[in-house]
């Protein structure tokens, strides 16, 4: 049996919904007489509560389990400040699909106390490090648990650039950019471009490309191991972006260089024993049963 004596506890801001799942956490935990900290920004939901807070850092360092509630986003945010620890991820849904947050509300009681009995499935979800260089100097990165996408930025217009793996060259490219996705990612932004849907114990990493200017364009899966370099065309009348999980912010100048690779620790996610990804993909993306 697993033993899970100190939870914190992670919400989406600004939703009354949420505010109502963790009131509801609070009180079924506490009956289990188990310690229960709130994230410090997360406690803001609750005001006049009396409960202990605490940052992401400690939360991490200290508890031994974090249980997220909120969508998908909510998660993702959880995953790149946790990443750094062991603690693993549990998720309530209050978002729109939940791919991720695979406890209903209305389950609360049920699962999340077969998962504190230890009745749980735990799987781990690697992330992309994402960083820009300019002559040779490090300008700024940031983790993605999502995707790695470069854009156009605020402008309409498409952008040019090069792309390597592994140190070879694969194409020049003018299109709207260019979405590199992790497995867990594969259902999301990369899904609504095109890209296949990877199952999460896959070990790769997919390239779809945004609305390429040539016909033969297609998205391509590599090795989970390769290292990606995209350089970014000294003809660009626009400055492309690049953004993690639609988070970290950077906006590249001609011939900079975005280097993509797997980051070498991973996110734990819990999830109950019924959890089943190909279930998910029907009732999430209407398949018909």
């Amino acid at each position: 049996m697993a033993e899970f004596k100190r939870i914190g506890l992670i919400g989406r801001l600004g939703s009354d919904s949420v505010q109502s799942s963790l009131k509801n956490l609070i009180s079924f935990i506490n009956a289990r007489n188990l310690d229960v900290v709130l994230e410090k920004e997360t406690a803001t939901l609750l005001p006049g509560h009396d409960m202990e807070t605490c940052s992401y850092e400690t939360l991490g360092k200290t508890c031994d389990l974090a249980i997220v509630v909120g969508g998908d986003g909510s998660i993702l945010s959880a995953g790149r400040a946790l990443v750094k620890y062991k603690i693993p991820i549990l998720g309530v849904n209050r978002g729109r699909l939940g791919f991720l947050t695979d406890i209903a509300p209305e389950d609360i009681d049920t699962l999340v106390g077969e998962v504190l009995d230890g009745k749980y499935v735990m799987e781990e979800r690697f992330l992309l490090e994402m960083t820009v260089q300019r002559n040779g100097q490090w300008v700024s990165g940031g983790d993605a648990m999502n995707d790695v996408v470069i854009h156009p930025g605020q402008f309409i217009r498409m952008i040019e650039f090069e792309l390597y793996i592994d140190e070879h060259f694969v194409y020049r490219q003018r299109s709207d950019g260019l979405i590199v996705s992790t497995p867990t990612g594969s259902t999301a932004y990369a899904l609504s471009g095109g890209g296949p849907l990877m199952h999460p114990k896959l070990d790769a990493i997919v390239l779809v490309p945004m609305h390429a200017h040539a016909l033969n364009s297609r998205p391509i899966v590599v090795d989970g191991s390769s290292d990606l370099k995209i350089v970014i065309g000294r003809n660009n009348t626009a400055k492309p972006h690049v953004t993690c999980d639609g988070q970290t912010h950077v906006i590249t100048e001609p011939g900079d260089e975005i280097l993509v690779h797997k980051k070498s620790r991973k996110v734990k996610l819990m999830h109950p024993l019924n959890q089943n990804f190909y279930e998910t993909c029907r009732s999430k993306l209407g398949w018909s049963s």
